[in-house]
């Protein structure tokens, strides 16, 4: 991937719901112009959630989601529900499909109160506008439509764009905490789990933020780190590192250089960093037999020293010197009851957006469970947290208290 590429987390995330045969797969390919979802008029031929991200104009880059009918039955069908209802919580513009033969029913307006409960911006579109007598009027959240004919397609474009938050982030990952000119050191380990050929995506867009700051990214490994740093001539604002070297880098890192890592920023640029901080505390007061979910944003090839299912274990067993049970998601799974957990470790979320970060955080602390993540409890695990966040005050005030 390209550092000119959006990744998906930066994307505005339009997701495609409704009850099975309204039409929803034909919508999508009459709105994206392409053939992205297979139609049928076969009741329930999407079977689980399908995501493109392309370009949509007016909007920009954004994920498109068709979904399962909201009214599939068995049990089957009552997991293809489960998942449609988990794409809410990505979604920023929810497109409610109804067919307009048949009318707004009782799960459409159950639909319709959770969007408004997750505060998800929607429009209700009325589909096969063509077969129905009349169409419903037009309004603020209505529009009566034909994915047949391509009868007001543009205006549900126009609509879906306007509903759309594309507003730039109020935080950068890094580019607020430097200034032009400065020097940031990235120190980026090249292991078996790295992709071949390029960079990770949090590495790709820290140097992308720091490169639109006007300041100077300097990327080496962390045995290149000291020899680094002793030949730049220039003191560095700031070292950033992957989690899985943090005890290396924090030796070699003199203590007047702010030092963080990627998955710490990551949390700050999703919003879940006073949380993680305080969650990591949590490892203290962890007894035999409780169990910890480690929880991934991503699907990826497992390696043998996988850092999520083989270090963050091995590391955490030491740490503790108790005999702890712990249980892995991947992906978009991520269980609704979490009331068996003493603590949640999450990876940096560099695959979600900020919605369904957020959304897990608050799932955890309406269950009381604490929340964390990766590069936060390894900094706690190994007594270079305090160092890591120095540069946030206030979330160093609240780690202290």
């Amino acid at each position: 991937m390209g550092l000119n590429e959006t990744p998906s987390a930066n994307r505005v995330h339009i997701g495609f719901f409704g009850k099975r045969n309204a039409g929803k797969s034909s919508l999508v390919n009459a709105v994206t112009g392409q053939d992205l979802a297979v139609v049928s008029n076969v009741k329930g031929t999407t079977t689980d959630p399908v995501s493109k991200a392309m370009e949509l104009l007016p909007l920009g880059p954004v994920m498109i989601i068709d979904t399962p009918g909201i009214d599939d039955e068995g049990d089957l069908g009552e997991l293809r529900v489960r998942k449609s209802r988990q794409v809410l919580n990505k979604t920023d513009v929810a497109v409610l499909v109804i067919d307009s033969t048949g009318g707004k029913t009782s799960e459409d307006e159950e639909l319709i109160a959770l969007f408004a409960e997750k505060k998800i911006n929607y429009v209700v579109a009325y589909n096969k506008a063509d077969l129905a007598g009349e169409e419903i009027p037009e309004s603020e959240h209505e529009l009566s439509v034909s994915a047949e004919t391509g009868h007001n397609i543009e205006k549900l474009k126009e609509k879906i764009a306007a509903l759309a938050v594309t507003e730039e982030p109020k935080l950068k990952i890094v580019g607020d905490l430097i200034n032009p000119s400065d020097f940031v050191v990235l120190v980026t380990p090249i292991d078996k789990a790295a992709p071949k050929g390029r960079l990770i995506l949090p590495q790709q867009q820290t140097i992308r933020d720091i490169l639109e700051a006007d300041a100077t990214a300097i990327v080496v490994k962390e045995f290149e780190l000291r020899e680094t740093l002793e030949s730049l001539g220039k003191k560095p604002k700031l070292v950033i590192t992957d989690s899985q070297v943090f005890a290396k880098v924090s030796a070699d890192t003199p203590q007047d250089i702010f030092l963080t890592s990627f998955s710490i920023l990551f949390a700050r640029y999703k919003g879940t960093l006073e949380s993680a901080v305080k969650g990591a505390k949590a490892l203290d007061s962890l007894q035999e037999g409780e169990s910890i979910l480690i929880s991934e944003g991503c699907t990826h090839h497992r390696q043998c020293d996988d850092i999520g299912t083989v270090k963050l274990p091995r590391w955490i067993k030491n740490y503790t010197q108790k005999q702890i049970n712990l249980e892995f998601t991947s992906g978009t799974e991520f269980p609704d009851n979490l009331s068996k957990y003493k603590l949640i470790v999450h990876c940096g979320g560099c695959m979600l957006n900020e919605r369904e970060m957020k959304y897990r955080q608050k799932c955890a602390a309406d269950q009381q469970v604490p929340f964390t993540n990766y590069g936060i409890l390894i900094a706690y695990m190994q007594g270079i947290l305090k160092r890591s966040i120095a540069m946030f005050p206030n979330i160093l005030a609240e780690f202290e208290d």
